[in-house]
């Protein structure tokens, strides 16, 4: 009887175990694939009026960027030439359907 208890506190324990696991696993590739390698580069502000209205960084080598949580209020202007360095939130998605999400890490005015 007390060996039946024990096998079945040891299998839950097992599963609980294994959740834990999986859970701190799927964590840590998320941490450390949002921690990556930083973009940096020149590109344009853009206004897109769909899904509510945005604004986006149309970058020179043809890439957009969709920043999470919007641009800081004094880049929200349409046709503002920036210099930024981003990083890619790969695992992130967006109601936007357009271009990579992004976090701002740097974002300057070029005049």
């Amino acid at each position: 009887m007390l060996t039946q208890i024990a096998l079945g506190v040891i299998r839950k324990l097992a599963l609980v175990m294994s959740i834990l696991l999986v859970l701190s696993t799927f964590l840590f590739i998320l941490l450390c694939h949002e921690y990556g390698v930083p973009v940096s580069g020149t590109g344009t502000i853009r206004y897109l009026s769909f899904e509510g209205g945005f604004y986006g960084i149309y970058s020179d080598d043809g890439k957009r960027y969709d920043p999470a949580g919007g641009l800081p209020e004094e880049f929200q202007v349409d046709g503002t030439r920036v210099e930024f360095t981003v990083l890619r939130l790969e695992y992130m998605m967006s109601s936007h359907m357009w271009g990579e999400i992004v976090r701002i890490l740097d974002i300057r005015k070029l005049y």
